[in-house]
């Protein structure tokens, strides 16, 4: 697997951990909601999932976000000067 592929899925499972956290949810309500094992929720928030576009639409779905946002990089804050 290439660098950049492994980059995007470190990404989409950061945006995943931190978006599930603001939603209030655990491992384990996002996926019984999604259908599936929390393990399974857990390699991909850990980055160490391939997930397909049905999954990631199922974890975005769960949370009542668009797929979009698990792929948005965080913005950084400028220093007041």
């Amino acid at each position: 697997m290439s660098r950049m592929s492994k980059d995007v899925q470190k990404l989409v499972g950061h945006n995943a951990r931190r978006l599930r956290i603001a939603a209030g949810l655990s491992q384990a309500e996002v996926a019984i909601k999604m259908g599936v094992d929390r393990a399974y929720v857990s390699g991909l928030e850990l980055g160490q999932r391939n997930a397909t576009i049905v999954s990631l639409w199922h974890f975005s779905q769960a949370l009542g976000i668009k797929v979009g946002d698990l792929f948005e990089e965080e913005k950084k804050h400028k220093t007041a000067r």
